[in-house]
């Protein structure tokens, strides 16, 4: 497995575990992790933090040029927000664990020149899966349905 998708994974179950929806990212610079994060909407009783919004806040400021080498591993695919963030920022690729329990604007995203890697992860999936399958309303919540 991928490290990084493996870390993404790692930030994703301490989100679970805090009681939290279960999506994690990594942002990682010249093959190095420079930001973790994972959702906290819950935690933090917040709008915005999702797994790649908080994992991007935790990386810190960055120069343009920083984020024009990134890559951003998300468990889940990154919705509107994220995405907007991502396209942003300029960060030219997107690793992702699985978007069958929930597709973001990939198609939008691509047409921006960003490359975005879906991988379909099982781990990715069933996490998600158990989580909806339990928590329905809070995680209609968290995608604004």
């Amino acid at each position: 497995m991928d490290p990084f998708l493996q870390a993404a994974i790692d930030e994703a179950k301490k989100g679970l575990a805090a009681g939290g929806i279960p999506i994690g990212s990594v942002l990682v610079c010249d093959g190095k992790i420079i930001g973790r994060g994972h959702n906290q909407r819950v935690q933090h009783g917040s709008v915005i933090h999702h797994g790649e919004m908080n994992c991007l806040e935790n990386a810190g400021r960055q120069k343009a040029s920083v984020y024009k080498r990134c890559t951003i591993y998300s468990t889940l695919s990154p919705c509107p927000m994220c995405s907007g963030a991502i396209l942003l920022y300029g960060i030219p690729r997107v690793v992702v664990g699985e978007n069958q329990t929930f597709k973001g604007p990939e198609e939008y995203v691509r047409s921006q020149g960003v490359q975005v890697e879906v991988l379909q992860n099982e781990e990715c999936i069933q996490l998600m899966r158990d989580f909806i399958a339990k928590n329905p309303e809070l995680w209609n919540e968290d995608i604004g349905e």
